[in-house]
């Protein structure tokens, strides 16, 4: 009986996961002489890069350097001594620091990868070594049609980000032109105009072709390997690794056609991390082991496939990070999934509370941030409270701005509505006398522009997401025009940081601290050189990437200081 697809296949290299780091290690091999097949265990390809915000976090890029020519290197290690404390990895941070930067100029020079600079402050500019701008890159918005048939297969954004199925981002004109539309003739012809673009791409292809952020970033990529014969092979889920003569020697795969896959120079785990593995997560995450939930809005696939692998190979793996993952405050939208706090949290007029009504955090500090003082309150969910001025401004997590009327979502519980904050309260199970005390304390620094209780506003990274137009502090503004609105936020993640321990070029190392012949770990699979702290926006992609072209190149018999030699020469 003859099979469509070869009982046994052979490569160079096999690389288990699609998303941003198996593929730049994909990439990499396969463009210094070596075959590489890429499998996923899910019907789409794109992997928790496809929904994230795709920033790369690279200092010494040379889009950057535009912005900020002073920058140094020397900074940005100080930054990141400064920021990982107990858990800086100089040998790790400084193959980073200087492979990042050449590793984005080989990518936009050798595929069709290409990037845009942003103004992205670093999250905590005034700690030593921090900048105000130019280490962060974002993914240059794509047309995926360019895909072909293969469009069909690449992971589609995070539905509760989209509006209507179009992407946006925010250094992107359209956010302010929708948020405009009822105010500007100009605004109102830009949205019709998107919208009609947007209608012929679904009746074409069945979906939006213009995308931007994370999802353009799997889409270059992706195409990248398909440029380069690479195969990237979906439901098509690693069983178990295989092993011969003391070194890994491939895998064996199921889906449609179970078979063994033989990779003679290594095996290489890019599976996401663990951050839907509901058991090793439930022994890590201290606000689950206190009984909180937790809803992350990373594909459900990313199930520790990659990490329960190198474990069975003798990889070593160790929760130690004191934040084991990137927290981001989240609200379940019912019918929906899960809607991540990305920017209505830097407005003015908007404060978060806990069930005593009192705030406990900096709401314009970053995503991570928010969460672990969301975690160290205790109670790993919170209120983020505007008034009615603000919600048909800014809109309130996935409630959006005017002219969208606000009923559908109070009817459907997501947000939630009181008369006066007392009666929010009453609605929200928050003690009413606190919120009344909390806000009245508020407002008065706020009608000066003042947050004396956590400094909002004080910082570039405070401001950069906020709202330029609101003096003398864009990210404050009073908390008292009736009625008053909430939404209830609780702990999810952008992906896990603790991961397998590696060598540099990202060898697996076992429990005795021995590289594991044959074995590569990248993107969450391997332990984060961040540890378990969140510096900058991208720094998840960034070292992904980075480690994925180091790695490729090692896994090509190219070390890393060749590749200084090399760019010196």
């Amino acid at each position: 009986m003859e099979r469509s697809i070869e009982e046994r296949q052979v490569c160079d290299v096999l690389v288990i996961g699609s998303g941003a780091g198996g593929l730049a290690t994909a990439i990499t091999a396969r463009k210094h002489g070596l075959s590489v097949i890429v499998i996923e265990k899910e019907p789409v390809f794109g992997g928790t890069t496809a929904f994230s915000g795709g920033v790369l976090w690279i200092p010494g890029n040379r889009h950057g350097k535009t912005n900020n020519p002073s920058d140094t290197r020397e900074a940005a290690r100080r930054y990141m001594k400064a920021e990982t404390g107990n858990w800086f990895d100089e040998g790790a941070v400084d193959a980073f620091l200087e492979a990042g930067p050449k590793m984005l100029d080989w990518f936009e020079a050798e595929t069709d990868v290409r990037f845009v600079p942003t103004l992205y402050p670093d999250y905590h500019p005034t700690v030593e070594g921090g900048a105000d701008i130019g280490r962060s890159v974002l993914a240059a918005p794509f047309d995926t049609s360019a895909l072909g048939d293969n469009l069909k297969r690449l992971q589609p954004p995070l539905s509760t980000i989209t509006f209507m199925g179009m992407m946006f981002n925010s250094s992107n004109a359209d956010i302010k032109h929708f948020f405009n539309a009822t105010k500007s003739l100009a605004s109102f012809a830009y949205v019709l105009k998107r919208l009609a673009a947007h209608a012929g791409e679904v009746v074409r292809y069945g979906r939006g072709v213009q995308v931007t952020s994370g999802n353009a970033l799997a889409a270059r990529l992706a195409k990248s390997c398909f440029d380069l014969g690479i195969p990237i092979l979906t439901e098509t889920p690693a069983l178990r690794l295989t092993k011969e003569g003391g070194r890994l020697s491939g895998a064996e795969v199921g889906g449609n056609e179970p078979r063994t896959i033989t990779a003679r120079r290594g095996v290489v785990l890019a599976c996401g991390g663990y951050a839907q593995d509901l058991a090793r997560r439930a022994g890590v995450y201290a606000h689950l082991k206190a009984g909180a939930g937790h809803y992350s809005p990373v594909p459900e696939s990313n199930t520790g496939d990659g990490i329960r692998l190198g474990e069975e190979a003798g990889g070593a793996f160790e929760a130690e990070f004191p934040q084991p993952a990137a927290w981001m405050p989240v609200s379940r939208v019912p019918g929906k999934g899960v809607f991540p706090h990305l920017l209505d949290r830097y407005k003015p007029g908007m404060i978060a509370v806990l069930s005593n009504g009192k705030r406990f955090v900096n709401e314009s500090e970053s995503y991570h941030d928010v969460g672990a003082a969301m975690v160290a309150a205790g109670e790993a969910s919170a209120w983020l409270i505007c008034d009615h001025r603000t919600i048909r401004k800014y809109g309130l997590g996935h409630a959006k701005p005017a002219p969208m009327p606000l009923l559908p979502w109070i009817r459907s519980g997501y947000l939630k509505k009181g008369k006066t904050l007392a009666d929010l309260g009453r609605v929200c199970g928050i003690d009413a006398a606190g919120l009344e005390a909390t806000v009245s304390a508020f407002n008065q620094g706020a009608r000066a522009g003042r947050d004396p209780e956590f400094h909002r506003g004080e910082t570039s990274f405070n401001r950069y997401l906020a709202d330029p137009e609101q003096k003398p502090n864009p990210c404050v503004a009073p908390v008292e025009q009736g009625p008053f609105y909430a939404v209830k936020m609780e702990m999810g993640d952008l992906g896990t940081f603790d991961g397998l321990k590696t060598t540099v070029p990202g060898e697996v190392i076992d429990r005795q601290g021995r590289p594991i012949a044959g074995l590569y770990a990248v993107g969450n699979d391997r332990a984060s050189i961040m540890g378990g702290n969140y510096p900058g926006a991208g720094i998840t992609l960034g070292p992904a990437m980075t480690f994925g072209w180091i790695t490729g190149r090692h896994l090509a018999g190219l070390a890393p200081e060749i590749a200084k030699r090399e760019d010196a020469a």
